[in-house]
């Protein structure tokens, strides 16, 4: 008998995958023909989504972690670490719509522990074995608020932390990209604006506001893994016309370029009394 070899399969690690955009990326992923690693707080949840992502043929390990814990987020590093991991979906957070001096410091620390540091460890831990195979994608799931620093509109929220991490989940991505060029490990910054999962929930009660555009998760996973295959790194799934990025990206250079110089700028000279 001639021995045959299966090529292994895919295997996805999805934070936050007890629901909304998490759990969307799972089944489609399982659909697709990826092993799956979910992480997210509530066992039972990733139970019942493991029950039904093998009915899809995927094996499945359930991560019961909190990222917002140092334990939790080593637990979940020590498995991305192994090395076999082919796609990181780094999608867990959650929303902290309120005026910052009301906002619970501890609770917008934990904010940055979820969306900024385990965003950074988890990559840091998946990326030497992704660069040893040159292949891999890492999806960061950011926010078309990311682009909203300083607007004043009645229907955005109060959000100065939660736009933050989002901003540096951006900068990190497509910073990160430009360092990994040519390696075979792609990245991406998932940009979507009001979707319609648990996130935007209060009490277990939906608060999406009237008249506001709500896109369907399903519609989120399908824009974020087509723009793979476009090589997006900036992902905004309802954004028709992408010169926008193109010029947001060559507005910022250009104001790099622009304020890096040795001499003071007049509007900063002081006229001393004589």
């Amino acid at each position: 008998m001639v021995a045959t070899h299966q090529t292994p399969r895919p295997r996805a690690l999805v934070t936050g995958a007890s629901s909304g955009i998490g759990r969307v990326f799972a089944q489609r992923l399982a659909r697709d023909g990826s092993d799956l690693i979910l992480v997210a707080r509530r066992q039972e949840r990733l139970a019942e989504l493991a029950r039904r992502v093998e009915e899809d043929g995927a094996h499945v390990e359930v991560v019961v972690a909190d990222l917002a814990t140092s334990e939790g987020l080593a637990a979940v590093e020590r498995r991305v670490a192994v090395s076999d991991i082919t796609m990181l979906v780094n999608n867990a957070g959650f929303q902290t719509y309120m005026p910052f001096v009301e906002l619970d410091p501890d609770y917008a620390e934990a904010q940055i522990r979820v969306q900024v540091t385990a965003v950074v460890r988890l990559s840091r831990a998946v990326l030497p074995g992704m660069l040893a195979r040159r292949s891999g994608a890492i999806i960061n799931v950011s926010s078309m608020l990311a682009f909203s620093a300083g607007m004043d509109r009645p229907f955005l929220p109060k959000r100065a932390a939660y736009a933050a991490t989002k901003a540096f989940v951006n900068a990190f991505t497509e910073t990160l990209s430009t360092e990994l060029a040519g390696t075979g490990v792609q990245m991406q910054a998932l940009c979507p604006a009001v979707v319609r999962t648990e996130f935007h929930d209060v009490d277990g009660k939906p608060v999406l506001r009237p008249n506001v555009p709500v896109m369907e998760p399903e519609d989120v996973v399908d824009a974020s893994l087509a723009g793979l295959v476009l090589g997006d790194v900036i992902c905004s799934p309802a954004l028709a016309d992408r010169g926008l990025l193109d010029r947001e990206r060559e507005a910022r250079h250009a104001l790099f370029d622009s304020g890096r110089g040795a001499d003071l700028s007049t509007r900063y000279r002081t006229r001393r009394v004589t």
